[in-house]
């Protein structure tokens, strides 16, 4: 482990832009913090702080100059992976037929970005969303070539957390608050009288041969303590906590429970948790002709199991109500996502509460559902 001084995010930045990488880091626009371009350290949200409850973000400045002192914002890096709009491919007609262009399963595809991205500051979190996202686009039976493509050639700067938000529940889920690998360098960054440094942590080759040019000395032991410290207040002042023992079961078990009803008469069916969820990854395919019938595209787009249309089949919506769209998003991420892929599609980043306009719960409902399936239990052995 290696101390760099704050001055290095700079060098970082340009030794990956060096490396024909596109950094790209969180930032401050419009009032919230989100994932973009950026050319240098300058556009950093430094010393700016989001503050998240159930159905509120704001933001702040802090009393320190913290470079990342803030938390996951409503975008995430699932956007450059798998785009919320993608030409999947287009036919053009010619004089003698039709000629297909850009197929972005085809070995020879041109609608794939060739340029390669640099994430710049994620969360521990956000690490295993990746992963997850993994598991559905390369790792699996169906590959979707565009995303292997992007995700083989990306390079992660990973950010621990030293302070917990509002509405995650990371820990819980076993994701945070501390990266376990899948990054190719990861940051501790620790504040307070003096400027602030970071704590360096190499995960690859790649990172290895980046923190060659990176002016740094090994971190004394004083430092590994703070940042193990650090870590840890975080880890115990979580804004919120998911019990997860017989999770799956439970959900699996109790799909006509009240607490469904409750929530149906919140839920506006938005589709808000579903855009900001880093592991959602539900889409639609539709087909574009221009004006002259000359240009056919089919393009992907992000759709979501929160409105009719997601579940038409037949003449109708499968999922006609509130409660069953809601139910069917999270069972799927709390117990049926195990039957799929042998673990939770919830990280625990806390978006899907900060960003419901109602600020509906999943930790709560859960909570509720658990509850009193454990009243009605020891009632009947009352009896």
């Amino acid at each position: 482990m290696e101390r760099i001084e704050y001055s290095a995010i700079e060098t970082l930045l340009q030794v990956l832009k060096r490396r024909d990488y596109v950094t790209l880091a969180p930032i401050l626009r419009e009032g919230a913090i989100i994932y973009d371009e950026v050319e240098n350290a300058s556009q950093l949200p430094r010393a700016f702080v989001d503050v998240q409850a159930a159905g509120s973000y704001r933001v702040e400045r802090r009393e320190d100059n913290a470079y990342f002192g803030h938390h996951v914002g409503p975008t995430t890096w699932k956007k450059f992976l798998f785009p919320p709009l993608f030409e999947l491919f287009r036919v053009i007609r010619t004089a003698s037929g039709f000629r297909i262009e850009g197929d972005a399963n085809s070995e020879n595809h041109d609608t794939v970005p060739q340029h390669k991205y640099a994430f710049i500051g994620v969360r521990p979190c956000d690490v295993q969303a990746l992963a997850l996202n993994d598991k559905v686009f390369q790792n699996g039976p169906y590959v979707d070539r565009a995303y292997k493509v992007r995700r083989e050639s990306m390079f992660v700067v990973a950010v621990n957390c030293t302070e917990a938000g509002g509405t995650c529940f990371c820990d819980s889920m076993g994701t945070g608050p501390k990266a376990n690998g899948g990054y190719d360098l990861c940051l501790t960054e620790l504040t307070g009288d003096d400027e602030g440094f970071f704590l360096l942590e190499v995960g690859s080759e790649r990172g290895a041969d980046v923190a060659k040019e990176l002016p740094s000395r090994p971190a004394d032991p004083s430092e590994r303590e703070r940042a193990v410290e650090a870590i840890q207040r975080a880890r115990t002042s979580m804004g919120r906590t998911l019990q997860t023992d017989r999770l799956r079961e439970m959900l699996a078990d109790n799909l006509d429970h009240p607490e469904w009803d409750n929530v149906a008469r919140r839920c506006l069916t938005c589709a808000n948790c579903t855009m900001v969820c880093p592991t959602c990854f539900c889409s639609t395919v539709e087909d574009v002709t221009d004006l002259t019938g000359a240009t056919a595209r089919r393009v992907r787009t992000w759709d979501s199991c929160f409105t009719l249309e997601f579940s038409y089949i037949h003449g109708g919506s499968i999922r006609s109500t509130p409660k069953s769209r809601y139910r069917q998003w999270m069972t799927h991420k709390l117990s049926r996502w195990v039957d799929q892929f042998g673990e939770y599609g919830c990280v625990g980043c806390g978006r899907c509460i900060t960003w419901c306009p109602v600020g509906i719960d999943l930790t709560e409902v859960a909570r509720a559902i658990r509850e009193r399936q454990h009243s009605s239990i020891t009632l009947q052995e009352e009896v």
